[in-house]
C-alpha cells in the first residue's frame, strides 16, 4: 500500500497519535474520527467507494481488498440498501475502525501492548513503540512535503488532509508554527489531485470530522 511499509492510512494516523515511550494515545476523540475517516479515503484510493454530489458514500466495487482493517468497513458500506453520508459512517464505525487499526499495528510489530491497573482497580492498555523505523520513515515523508516542498503522492496528500481536517497536524509536526502549518496544509489540499474521487473523499471526511467535533464540543460546553 505504499509508504509506511504497507500500513493503511488509519494505522498511520494511529501510529502518529501514540506516544513512543508511554504508549498513551493523544487526542483520542479526534484520532478516532480520523482513523475511521481514513478507512473511507483508503477505499476511495483503491477504487471501491466514491462520494456523490450529495455527500453520500456509494460502493462502486464491493470486492474485498484483502486488508483486515478495510474489508469490514467495505462490507458495512455495501450492506446498506441506501447510501449514507460520510459523517454517519465516521460516527457509526469509529470503535471498530480504531480497534482494527490498533490490532494491525500490534500484528505488524510496530507497537506492543502493556496492561496496567489504575489505582490497582481500573484496567488500562497502552501501546508503546516496538519498532520505530516505520514511524520515522512516515514523519520524514511528511516533513519533506510540508517543510521542503516535495511533491506528495496521493496517499501522502490524503493523510495530510485527514490530519488537518481532524485538527491533528501537531501530531506530525509538534514544533511547527500553527499558522504557517495551516497555510501549507490548506495549499496542499487545494492543489492538483490525480484522482478526483480521492479528493472528494478527503473533503467529505474533513467536513464530517469537523461537524462531529463541533457537535461534541457544543454538548460538552452546555
Amino acid at each position: 500500500m505504499g509508504q509506511g511499509m504497507d500500513c493503511t492510512l488509519g494505522e498511520q494516523v494511529m501510529l502518529l497519535s501514540l506516544e513512543d515511550d508511554t504508549g498513551v494515545g493523544q487526542e483520542a476523540m479526534r484520532t478516532g474520527l480520523a482513523v475511521t475517516g481514513a478507512a473511507l479515503v483508503e477505499l476511495a484510493l483503491l477504487g471501491r467507494v466514491a462520494v456523490r454530489g450529495d455527500g453520500k458514500v456509494v460502493v462502486v466495487d464491493p470486492a474485498p481488498v484483502g486488508e483486515p482493517a478495510l474489508d469490514p468497513v467495505l462490507g458495512a458500506l455495501a450492506g446498506r440498501d441506501k447510501p449514507r453520508k460520510a459523517r454517519d459512517w465516521v460516527e457509526l464505525l469509529q470503535k471498530d475502525a480504531v480497534n482494527a487499526a490498533r490490532e494491525r499495528l500490534l500484528e505488524r510489530g510496530l507497537v506492543r501492548e502493556e496492561k496496567k491497573r489504575v489505582w490497582g482497580i481500573f484496567p488500562t492498555r497502552r501501546y508503546p513503540e516496538a519498532d520505530g523505523s516505520v514511524e520515522r520513515e512516515l514523519r520524514d515523508t511528511l516533513a519533506s512535503v510540508v517543510h521542503e516542498g516535495a511533491e506528495p503522492d496521493e496517499r501522502t496528500a490524503a493523510l495530510l488532509g485527514l490530519l488537518h481536517g481532524a485538527g491533528l497536524q501537531k501530531l506530525a509536526f509538534p514544533d511547527a508554527q500553527g499558522k504557517a502549518l495551516d497555510r501549507r496544509l490548506t495549499e496542499l489540499a487545494q492543489g492538483q489531485w490525480s484522482v478526483p474521487v480521492v479528493r472528494d473523499a478527503v473533503k467529505a471526511v474533513q467536513a464530517a470530522t469537523t461537524a462531529t467535533i463541533a457537535a461534541v464540543t457544543a454538548v460538552t460546553l452546555t
